[in-house]
């Protein structure tokens, strides 16, 4: 299908959503990769993660990018050669992206029962507000999504999502909050954003000291 949704958090930020129902031949037909993409590609020994691959890149071409527009760091962390700031994320169905002029990060999640018995790996400061009520697995979602978009900003890897991100409190139907990337060599907040899609979550931070 085309895109699924846009989401435009302010004038210089944007998400683009899309919902894999596609075969790889018929994303893959559609598409022009660079020979180094197409070689990550087809090292992928699961279809989904290839489907998942494809689909970013036409979220790339949604966004006004190719292929050959994106790049990675040593850590691993995408870049675009223009400058703007991009984090990427699939899982299932669904892929994202978000680009903006200041540092962002994105997740997308399915909501499962598994997340209650994972917790105790990356609940701390959020147990004292988190309740629950009916949507107790939505929460937690939550709590991973923005501490895994927050792990995405921060550019030198090994945070622990337990001790060195916080979650501020917040209610499903705000659909924001802020988090907080606390280390020895960092100590910066973030708006976080929320929303869900379908059975699932996405969750995106990007810099509260630019948006407007």
């Amino acid at each position: 299908m085309p895109l699924y949704k846009t989401i435009t958090p302010n004038s210089f930020t944007s998400i683009f959503v899309w919902k894999i129902e596609e075969t790889f031949d018929a994303l893959n037909s559609t598409i022009e990769l660079t020979d180094s993409s197409k070689e990550r590609l087809f090292s992928m020994k699961s279809e989904l993660h290839q489907r998942g691959f494809l689909s970013v890149r036409h979220l790339l071409k949604a966004a006004g990018y190719s292929d050959a527009d994106l790049y990675y760091n040593d850590n691993g962390k995408p870049h675009l050669k223009d400058g703007k700031h991009i984090s990427i994320t699939h899982s299932f169905t669904f892929s994202a992206i978000i680009v903006s002029d200041v540092e962002v990060g994105i997740d997308i999640e399915k909501n499962r029962e598994k997340i209650k018995i994972i917790q105790h790996k990356f609940v701390n400061f959020e147990r004292w507000f988190i309740s629950e009520d009916d949507d107790y697995i939505e929460q937690l979602t939550v709590i991973w999504g923005g501490k895994e978009s927050l792990y995405k900003i921060y550019p030198h890897g090994g945070l622990t999502f337990k001790n060195d991100i916080d979650i501020e409190s917040f209610k499903m139907k705000d659909g924001k909050t802020k988090g907080h990337i606390r280390t020895y060599d960092w100590d910066k907040f973030y708006d976080i954003g929320f929303e869900q899609l379908n059975d699932f979550t996405l969750v995106y931070a990007l810099d509260t000291n630019n948006n407007d």
